[in-house]
């Protein structure tokens, strides 16, 4: 077959049903972030635009971080001028998912809505719907399905299946149905290559992870996908299999550690080895074999499951097989030190004194440039914990002094800025609760802050009560703590 009757033959494949065009919208956001340096504040609108498709149940499927931190959403029909006010109905932000509604229901009159389908195959041909920057209508591009695996999501980094498809998707193109031959949504388009050095390869979330949202969300609530909490590692190496007493036929991964409240916790213990999930064997590289010839991380099987569902496991333990029952309860992501980014979440902090504390983020630590430069920018002590932190029973959480509001009481303290907190008058900070309670309960002549690196800071109790409302009137800051903290 020669290239002309190719694409002739591809061409054919998508013969749009009548109003399948009709079917995707333009969204227009305007949202309002708030600013982890000064937490008392926000940075001010700003505007973004995308992409999204309406689907049964006079809905619009699209993608959270389009309507990320949203203050005011409106939608346009493809081929039309009038825009209508949406609001969000329902958000998974670790999946990249979010439902649309729209209060004039004329919006959605003689729409045929779209289907989903199914998790496509390699080389499968596709089409992509949107709303590209560059131009005002709608953008239509074709391509293959290239590879299917987990990989991290952009707007949430969690570990979710993916699949990498050739057709051109670029911003504006986010939250765009991708089409099969058969006219049915088998991905959201939501990212194209991390660092751009690559034409023409782009992601979209598939058909199984949309599915789970909409079975996730059927009561009302989003609870999340379904993690373990576990550590591992692989047993590639012949040598630490034998360690371990697995014999050649055994495959699976070793448990390193169990983290605090992982529903995993009396049942599986670190050294176990995982040797099946679901009935499906695990190899030495933590993959399972999702469909014939096609592999992929182990987890799929759970993060195909629900908050609260079971999962079953065998398990090697001191060379004897086990099997293990374990019930879904932590979402994915959950045993975080330090949280991946937040959204539509105020800042947690608390000031004393003029000093500023608050618990370490991610969206804190972006705060320290763009998106290609920040990790280059931030502390690099704060990094580590963000990549490396791992909680315990005695550390949930790392809160750091962000600033000192400059005043007479804490003169000499204006420099000790991203220092980690380790107690306040003798409370070891497990987490900012603990913080508030070291300040709140102190009936002493001073409060003592000591950081992770023993420098400590004293300020005069009787003045840090006596000047505090003042200094919170010179910074025009309207309350000492964050909604989120007891009052």
């Amino acid at each position: 077959m020669d290239d002309n009757n190719k694409f002739s033959y591809f061409r054919t494949c998508f013969v749009a049903k009548p109003n399948i065009k009709e079917a995707v919208v333009k969204i227009y956001t305007v949202s309002n972030s708030y600013n982890y340096h000064e937490p008392w504040q926000m940075w001010g609108q700003k505007i973004f635009n995308g992409s999204g498709c309406i689907i049964s149940g006079n809905r619009i499927l699209t993608n959270a971080h389009i309507v990320r931190d949203n203050t005011f959403i409106q939608v346009r029909r493809s081929g039309e001028a009038k825009r209508y006010t949406a609001e969000t109905e329902m958000v998974s932000h670790e999946s990249d998912l979010a439902i649309l509604k729209v209060k004039d229901e004329s919006f959605f009159d003689g729409i045929e809505p779209a289907e989903i389908g199914d998790l496509p195959e390699i080389k499968d041909e596709v089409i992509v719907y949107g709303f590209p920057e560059g131009g005002d209508k709608l953008s239509i591009t074709e391509g293959v399905v290239s590879r299917i695996e987990h990989t991290k999501y952009s707007h949430s980094s969690t570990y979710l299946l993916i699949c990498q498809i050739d057709a051109a998707i670029n911003s504006g193109n986010s939250g765009g149905p991708v089409f099969n031959k058969d006219n049915k949504i088998i991905g959201v388009a939501f990212q194209g290559f991390l660092n751009g050095r690559y034409d023409n390869i782009g992601y979209m979330i598939p058909a199984p992870v949309i599915k789970h949202f909409f079975e996730d969300i059927k009561d009302g609530k989003n609870d999340g996908t379904p993690d373990i909490g576990l550590s591992m590692q692989k047993m590639e190496n012949p040598d630490m299999r034998r360690k371990y007493l697995m014999t050649e036929k055994q495959t699976g991964v070793l448990i390193i550690k169990v983290y605090p409240d992982s529903p995993a916790e009396g049942i599986l213990k670190p050294n176990d080895i995982l040797l099946s999930i679901e009935g499906k064997n695990i190899e030495n590289d933590g993959t399972i074999e999702f469909r014939q010839g096609e592999r992929t991380y182990f987890g799929y099987l759970m993060q195909q499951k629900q908050i609260n569902d079971l999962a079953e496991f065998k398990i090697l333990r001191n060379g004897k097989i086990k099997e293990a029952s374990v019930k879904l309860t932590k979402p994915i992501d959950y045993e975080r030190l330090v949280p991946f980014e937040r959204y539509e979440q105020s800042p947690a902090y608390y000031i004393r004194g003029g000093l500023v504390f608050e618990t370490l983020t991610l969206n804190y630590l972006m705060e320290y440039g763009n998106e290609k430069d920040w990790h280059i920018n931030a502390p690099k002590e704060l990094i580590n914990f963000y990549i490396n932190g791992e909680p315990t029973r005695e550390q949930r959480e790392i809160v750091v002094l962000v600033k000192v509001l400059a005043d007479e009481i804490n003169v000499g303290y204006h420099d000790f800025v991203d220092a980690v907190i380790y107690s306040v008058n003798g409370v070891k900070i497990s987490g900012i609760a603990d913080l508030v309670d070291g300040f709140e309960k102190n009936k002493g002549e001073y409060d003592i802050i000591e950081d992770i690196h023993g420098s400590s800071m004293v300020l005069d109790r009787e003045k840090a009560n006596e000047n505090g409302d003042n200094i919170l009137k010179k910074y025009n800051i309207d309350s000492s703590k964050s909604k989120y903290l007891p009052h």
